[in-house]
């Protein structure tokens, strides 16, 4: 059998080389970006369809009775209507494993921006503030140390685990929030609620799911220790945006770093990119992309199509 695979929005992985995609028994279609209104027609004669962020929902996948894999180029599958492809006989693969090193090394670029003010510092400069300085140094932004904070690590998979064992290198305390609807605490693991209470710094590495939706609101923000700080290279949809401007606003929040946010790309309206806080950074969705994870992506990539296909032909 010759399978048909279609690659509906390829650009998300920047430049990288694709080549080996091009399998045997394999015909390969590469879109650099698919719309909603494309997708049915683009993914007709799939077989295998591999998108990254694009929304395959039950309606579009009623209208692809040939497909017979998915193969998400991310880890999160939140775009895939799961319910559906089970009822329809589809496999869903995603892809682990390949931005361990990537995000979490994102996730203390962002902290150790925020904990030595590098970009007010580096404004001051840029506005002249040091060459009018009479002293050999500007010490208007206050700067603290890692060592000795506590850090509590939301979702402990590859994730998150990578991220602890670098807070740990910093001399940081590492507490694992459980479950805030477990009814018992596994070993290891602290109360979801009284982690946040001793959190310096709260670190998310969490799937996005019904549960997890908005699991930093306004409730759960007042239980933090007053000036703590947001760090989520997640997904957007575990923060309540409202309620974490109001917490920066509040000072409750002392600082808040996000490279995602619920609707990406942002509308000109997100609340979020729009209120210019100083003491809200944000990237965009950049934690997972250095050169190396997404070589590794194409690689899993590679790997899983590999997998379903000799799953076929094995029977």
């Amino acid at each position: 059998m010759r399978y048909q695979i279609v690659f509906a929005d390829a650009a998300t992985l920047g430049d990288a080389d694709l080549s080996a995609l091009h399998l045997a028994n394999c015909q390969l279609q590469v879109y650099a970006h698919s719309s909603a209104d494309e997708l049915p027609a683009r993914l007709q004669d799939a077989d295998i369809a591999i998108v990254n962020k694009c929304s395959l929902d039950a309606a579009l996948l009623a209208k692809l009775p040939r497909l017979k894999a998915i193969m998400v180029a991310a880890t999160g599958m939140d775009n895939i209507d799961l319910q559906a492809t089970r009822a329809a006989g589809i496999q869903v693969f995603n892809v682990t494993d390949y931005a361990g090193t990537a995000v979490p090394q994102h996730v203390f670029a962002l902290l150790l921006a925020l904990s030595n003010q590098l970009f007010s510092y580096s404004a001051a400069v840029q506005r002249g503030d040091w060459s009018r300085s009479q002293s050999f140094c500007l010490l208007d932004y206050p700067i603290f140390e890692l060592a000795g904070k506590t850090m509590v690590i939301v979702g402990y998979g590859v994730l998150g685990q990578a991220t602890a064992a670098l807070a740990r290198a910093f001399g940081m305390k590492v507490l694992i929030a459980e479950r805030p609807d477990a009814t018992l605490i596994r070993d290891g693991r602290t109360a979801f609620n009284a982690a946040l209470a001793q959190a310096d710094v709260v670190s998310l590495h969490c799937p996005l799911t019904e549960q997890t939706r908005h699991l930093l609101n306004q409730q759960s923000l007042a239980l933090l220790k007053t000036g703590a700080i947001i760090i989520n290279t997640a997904r957007g949809g575990l923060i309540e945006p409202e309620a974490l401007l109001h917490a920066l606003h509040s000072g409750q929040v002392s600082a808040a770093a996000l490279d995602v946010l619920s609707i990406e790309p942002p509308p000109a309206s997100d609340l979020l990119v729009n209120s210019k806080l100083p003491n809200l950074l944000l990237t965009p969705h950049i934690g997972w992309a250095s050169r190396e994870a997404r070589a590794r992506m194409v690689e899993k990539l590679v790997y899983n199509i590999h997998t379903f296909i000799s799953s076929k032909t094995d029977r």
